[in-house]
Formats: structure tokens, sequence, C-alpha cells
């Protein structure tokens, strides 16, 4: 079995290039939400401005607030929203629901600490999940509303069984076997995978959801289970802007800013404009 302290001090130990100038903000605060760690960034929209519930990715065994830093920084520059970036506990330590617990613990919080104000949530490969299922869960515990989902490149099914699985399992940044191993790393066992609050594909009814903003990547074996997860939204009725980068691979919008990929900045570019809007 990989040990995940190994894992996790490999990914820290990694060179890291040099860190783009990021834009200013008038405030970025780390703060404490019901027992849930969130950073909250808040670039000067003034007291009406929206807000976006932000789940960073890496697997819901990797990554933190500041592996994902500098793309909440763009992110609230970009939008003008105060931008509320949730640190979930990590499996193996913290399997599932405790990712989702915290992300939905942390969604009310910034509900009831902003009222009045409009509310979104997004996310990236795994946080792309948790985006999703809050937004399932909001649905059918009546709140809190949402004006919009985003997920980018989301992590939405363990059944690992899609087309993009076997064409992108190898050579492409994110691969077949990480994901598989992220997945055994946060289900406890097959119950689990039938739960709604693990894959949103296990939702009975997909309707009354918010608004979905869903970008895929051709070179990432989750490009399949995105574009079926955008399909499905659309045929129950929901609102969907789908935006599929063919030459794009995992995780490129959040590294946009640091190696300057163009398709990132498209995607950044059209996501925070959706937001804005």
């Amino acid at each position: 079995m990989t040990d995940i302290r190994e894992v996790r001090a490999f990914f820290a130990a990694r060179t890291a290039p040099e860190p783009p100038r990021l834009p200013a903000l008038d405030r970025v605060t780390d703060t404490d939400a019901r027992g849930v760690p969130v950073r909250v960034y808040e670039p000067g929209g003034g007291p009406d401005a929206p807000v976006v519930v932000f789940f960073h990715g890496g697997g819901m065994v990797l990554c933190s607030l500041d592996s994902h830093d500098g793309f909440c920084r763009e992110l609230a520059a970009g939008t003008g929203a105060t931008v509320v970036s949730v640190d979930y506990r990590l499996a193996p330590e913290h399997p599932f629901p405790a990712a989702f617990e915290d992300a939905y613990t942390a969604l009310r919080w910034a509900a009831d600490t902003h009222p009045g104000r409009p509310l979104s949530v997004a996310g990236d490969s795994a946080g792309g999940n948790l985006a999703a299922v809050t937004a399932l869960l909001a649905r059918d515990r009546g709140g809190p509303a949402l004006t919009a989902q985003h997920l980018y490149y989301p992590m939405l099914d363990p059944a690992r069984d899609t087309a993009s699985y076997t064409e992108n399992a190898r050579g492409y940044f994110v691969t077949a076997d990480h994901l598989r191993w992220y997945w055994e790393q946060y289900l406890t066992g097959p119950a689990d995978a039938l739960d709604p609050r693990a894959t949103p594909f296990a939702a009975r009814d997909l309707s009354g959801l918010p608004p979905a903003f869903v970008v895929t990547a051709g070179f990432d074996p989750l490009r399949d289970e995105g574009r079926r997860y955008a399909e499905l939204l659309a045929a129950a009725g929901v609102p969907v802007e789908h935006h599929g980068y063919d030459e794009a691979f995992h995780g490129f919008m959040t590294m946009g800013a640091e190696v300057a990929i163009p398709e990132a900045r498209d995607a950044c570019a059209k996501a925070f404009a959706a937001l804005r809007n």
C-alpha cells in the first residue's frame, strides 16, 4: 500500500515554478467555518458582491488552501466575488463522507455569513465533485439557494469505465492509475459508490439544480464523465454551458498562470465572465 505521507511529501518537495504576479486584493483571511478551515478572498466588490465557495482538487487526498491560493486570487479578482476556499478533510485519514460533510458545512456557513448575496459553488477535479454534490444536497435540503455550479474537469464516477480512461490512461499528467488510487482512498466500500453524496451519477433526479458551467480537457481520463454529466444535466432541464478543450490536459486551468497555457487563459476568462453574470 502506498503511504499517503510519502505521496504528500513527494508533491511538497517538487520544485515550484517562479510564482506569477498575482492580483492585489483588499483582504485575504484564514478563518473557521464551524470547524472547517477556510480562506476568504475579498477583492473589494462591496457588501453586495457575489460569493463563490471553492473546493480544491487533489483526488480527495492531496492539495490544500495553499496549493490553490493563486487560482483563488485570480478567481476573486476576475469575478469581483468574495471567494471562500475550503480546507476539507482528506482521505485516507478521513474517508467519505468527511470531505462532503465539510464542504456542505462551509457552504452553509458562507450563506449565513453573507446573507442576501448571490452564492455559487466551484471546484476543480475532486473539488468539482464536491461542487456538484453540494449543489444536489442544497436542493434536497432546502438551501442554501445557489445561482451556479462550476465544475472544472470534475472527478465524478468511481466506475472509471469510459473511453477516455482507456485513451488517456497514461502520459497526460493525471493517469488512470492515479484516479483509481484516489477513489480507493476516499471510498470505504462498494456501497459508497452508489451514494449521490460521493458521485452525482447516483442521483435519481438532476432537475432543479443551479445552472452549470462545465470544463473538460481532451487529454484527461475524466473527460467523458464530465461530458456525460453535462449532458444529463441538460436533459434534466438544467441550463448548461460546456466548454471542451481538446488539446488540454487535466489541471490546466489552475496552472495556467504559472506556465502560460492559452487554453487556461481562455477557460478562466469564460468561467470568470459566467460567474460575473
